[in-house]
C-alpha cells in the first residue's frame, strides 16, 4: 500500500509542477501584449488567416472563434479558426492589430479591415485606404520604425 500512495503522491507532485508551469508561461503573454478590439473582437470581428489565403478580408463568423492573447478572434471557417489557434504568430497582424501608419508615428490608431498589406510574409493594417497607400509606399522604412517604436507604445498600452 505505501508503494501505491507513494505513486500517486509524485504523480499528483508532477500534475503540480506541470500546471505551475502552464501558468508561468503563459503570464508574458498575459502581461506584455496588446490586441485591438472592438467591441471585444480582435481586428474588427475579421479572419486574419483570410488575408493570406483569399487574399481579401473576411468577416468572421461567430460559430468559429479562438481565443489569444486575451481577446476573442473569429474567422470564416473552421479551417481558417484552426490554422490560426497552431500557428497565431503566423498569422495575426503586426502592432496587436493598430494601423501600421500610427505606431510608424510613434502612436496608435484603429484599423480599416479593408486598407492592409503583406510584406515579408506578415499582415500589417492600417487606419484608411489613404494611410495604407501612404504607408506602402515607403513600408520597408516604416516597418523599421513601427518594430523600433512598438516596444515602447505597447508597454503603454499593457498598462
Amino acid at each position: 500500500m505505501n508503494k501505491r500512495r507513494e505513486f500517486f503522491s509524485v504523480k499528483r507532485a508532477g500534475v503540480a509542477a506541470l500546471a505551475a508551469l502552464l501558468v508561468l508561461l503563459t503570464l508574458p503573454v498575459l502581461a506584455g501584449e496588446v490586441v485591438f478590439t472592438k467591441r471585444g473582437k480582435a481586428i474588427n470581428g475579421y479572419d486574419p488567416v483570410a488575408y493570406f489565403t483569399q487574399g481579401k478580408p473576411a468577416k468572421g463568423k461567430t460559430d468559429f472563434t479562438h481565443k489569444w492573447m486575451g481577446s476573442t478572434w473569429r474567422f470564416a471557417s473552421a479551417a481558417n479558426r484552426d490554422a490560426f489557434a497552431a500557428a497565431p504568430e503566423k498569422y495575426a497582424p503586426q502592432y496587436g492589430g493598430y494601423c501600421a501608419w500610427a505606431v510608424s508615428q510613434g502612436y496608435t490608431a484603429p484599423t480599416d479591415p479593408d486598407a492592409w498589406k503583406i510584406v515579408g510574409g506578415k499582415l500589417y493594417l492600417n487606419y484608411s485606404k489613404g494611410i495604407q497607400q501612404r504607408w506602402a509606399s515607403s513600408a520597408a522604412k516604416l516597418i523599421i520604425d513601427g518594430d523600433e517604436n512598438w516596444p515602447g507604445i505597447k508597454s503603454k498600452l499593457a498598462n
